[in-house]
């Protein structure tokens, strides 16, 4: 089995790929950082895995694409993606620049757009595969301080349910996350308990879960919040 996650070398995005390497998945890892790729390159390094690592700009639809068309010919059929890649600036919509919103709207829903079409067309040809796009809790209700990135995150679950949409009559699963407040990097240097937030491990295993469910069975969407935030 092969999985593509982007924004693979922090929070999420790395909590699914030790997961997924840990269950046997070879793994297409996408970020901007060469550096954190080649220290999870080698974290994650075991005789028996295929571990390739692209540096790209997701924000920059010319390496996206650059990047697909490699990964096709260096990695062959793709099993799971994770659309994980994303930005949060926060700020008054009415008050920022239109540049906020344009960078959040690259990364938030443009990449996931353009690598979804890619693969959703060859999973739909082959008839499986399952596409995972990490959404967020602003997807439905807008966070205070958030206005654009909630725009953007609300986007990327229309997009979501699009893709089920077109891809469930061809045997391909589509599920969004929908995570509240998570320890990741943008929570550094936080006095907030850890016990307070949701942690990349957990969503971790449950898109493993996921995955190992009956062939006839789509979750649509996983709401996971805080206990007690």
């Amino acid at each position: 089995m092969r999985a593509v996650i982007t924004g693979a070398t922090k929070g999420i995005g790395r909590a699914i790929a030790i997961k997924l390497q840990a269950a046997g998945y070879d793994l297409a890892l996408v970020a901007r950082s060469s550096h954190d790729l080649d220290e999870l390159q080698e974290e994650l390094s075991l005789p028996d895995r295929m571990i390739k690592t692209y540096q790209v700009d997701c924000s920059v639809k010319e390496e996206v694409y650059q990047f697909l068309h490699q990964v096709r010919n260096e990695f062959g059929d793709i099993d799971v993606l994770v659309n994980n890649v994303g930005i949060y600036l926060p700020g008054s919509l009415l008050d920022e620049s239109d540049e906020v919103f344009e960078e959040q709207q690259a990364l938030n829903v443009n990449a996931a757009y353009y690598i979804s079409k890619f693969f959703g067309k060859e999973m739909r040809s082959r008839r499986s595969g399952h596409i995972f796009n990490i959404c967020s809790v602003a997807s439905k209700t807008p966070v205070e301080n958030g206005g654009s990135y909630s725009v953007t995150k609300a986007a990327m679950l229309s997009l979501n349910h699009v893709l089920r949409q077109e891809l469930a009559p061809h045997h391909v699963k589509v599920t969004a996350f929908l995570p509240g407040s998570t320890k990741t990097a943008s929570w550094e240097g936080t006095t907030i308990p850890d016990e307070k937030f949701v942690q990349p491990v957990d969503i971790a295993e449950t898109l493993y879960t996921i995955l190992t469910l009956s062939k006839g069975v789509n979750v649509d969407e996983v709401l996971i919040t805080p206990l007690d935030f």
